[in-house]
């Protein structure tokens, strides 16, 4: 049996909905190895309390190679953490986390790994056997959903297929960000490998000297890419998650009709943090979420949510 193994980037500023999304995965996820929570080393006492037989808290040190460090806390812009290099420019936070994905998958010994961000919170039951080794797993693809008039998106297509080597395709072209990712082992160490031939150099230096990049980009364009990797995954064009990305702040009537809508196999959500959405009306909504599933599982009268 190869179990998948769960992976968790996050920061202290995300502590509390990284708990909730904790609680979430001890509730409702099963057939998993483990679950990682990769950490910058200030922040490792703070998640420690989160540490279970099968939750474990890696700093990111452990991934990172010596020559890129972080900058000391009182350094800071707009609350965000910097490593900087003599190699290339500082790098956010939000950039060390995509490279301790790539990083982590390739060195922690399990072959397929499901990547959960902070933020996304299960409110039903979701079984992980089918994705173990040598089954397929998903891969994200939405369809001619990158356009020219999406700035971030348009120069993320553009580096992915820059750093890999291959031609850029017209817009519209395909996304594959999303929620509730799965990458394989060999296909993660691959693309690195890839990266390394085209730039000439490491393939954390090269991200870092690019600096926009997208993870999830650079691995849906390196298996549509690569033959042998195409293989190992089967094309969706959905996951199991509801996302909610954008700004205004959810009430808990809007959370709960927001919840209404899922489909019959989605098992989480995720608001995005820059709604705004307080966790405790996060956290009401999925209690109140449980509460019902536990009622149909005892076989009793289940009510409305409230919507107050």
């Amino acid at each position: 049996m190869n179990p998948v193994a769960l992976l968790t980037p996050t920061y202290g500023r995300d502590l509390e909905i990284c708990t909730l999304l904790c609680e979430s995965v001890d509730r409702h996820v099963t057939s998993f190895s483990r679950h990682y929570l990769l950490v910058p080393d200030c922040d490792l006492s703070l998640f420690a309390p989160l540490a279970s037989d099968r939750r474990m808290i890696i700093p990111a040190s452990a991934f990172l190679p010596d020559w890129l460090r972080p900058l000391p806390r009182m350094i800071q812009r707009k609350r965000r953490q910097f490593w900087w290099s003599l190699r290339a420019k500082p790098v956010s936070g939000w950039h060390v986390q995509q490279i301790l994905k790539i990083a982590a998958a390739m060195s922690l010994p399990h072959e397929r790994f499901c990547i959960l961000d902070s933020d996304i919170v299960f409110f039903r039951d979701f079984d992980l056997a089918g994705f173990e080794y040598p089954n397929t797993i998903p891969l994200l693809r939405t369809d001619d959903a990158v356009t020219a008039d999406q700035p971030r998106h348009s120069r993320w297509l553009e580096t992915s297929h820059q750093l890999l080597g291959v031609p850029t395709p017209p817009f519209p072209a395909p996304d594959f960000i999303g929620h509730i990712i799965f990458w394989d082992r060999e296909t993660t160490r691959a693309l690195a490998e890839r990266i390394e031939a085209v730039t000439g150099m490491s393939w954390i230096e090269a991200l870092c000297k690019t600096r926009e990049f997208s993870e999830y980009l650079l691995y849906g364009f390196f298996v549509q890419n690569d033959a042998t990797s195409a293989v190992r995954h089967t094309v969706v064009p959905k996951t199991s998650c509801i996302s909610y990305w954008d700004d205004p702040t959810l009430s808990k009537i809007e959370l709960n009709r927001l919840l209404a809508r899922a489909n019959r196999d989605d098992v989480a959500f995720s608001i995005a943090s820059f709604s705004g959405t307080p966790v405790e009306t996060i956290r009401e909504v999925v209690a109140e979420s449980d509460a019902i599933l536990a009622s149909r599982a005892a076989g009793e009268p289940v009510g409305l949510p409230s919507l107050c």
